[in-house]
């Protein structure tokens, strides 16, 4: 052991994380300096990607078009399913 004494009082001071656990606890980590949430749990208000994140659209799997169209089609196919079960 070393004779270092160790300054973690600002540490243990800081605020911590609100983010939930999967055992529902809570996170235990400092939040990031202006946020309510640690860089692992980064939900929070303001963070993540911008709105218009062209990074994020390589494939437009997730675009709200793509999206929509999908919903579309999962209904039609349902009611294509109800019919065919009426016509039995």
């Amino acid at each position: 052991m070393s004779d270092h004494i160790r300054n973690t009082g600002p540490m243990l001071a800081s605020p911590r994380c609100d983010a939930k656990t999967r055992t529902s606890g809570t996170c235990r980590s400092p939040a990031v300096h202006g946020k309510k949430r640690c860089r692992m749990h980064g939900d929070a208000p303001g963070s993540g990607a911008p709105r218009a994140n062209q990074n994020a659209r390589k494939h437009g799997q997730f675009t709200r078009n793509a999206i929509a169209e999908r919903r579309q089609i999962q209904t039609l196919l349902g009611e294509a399913r109800r019919l065919l079960e009426e016509m039995k």
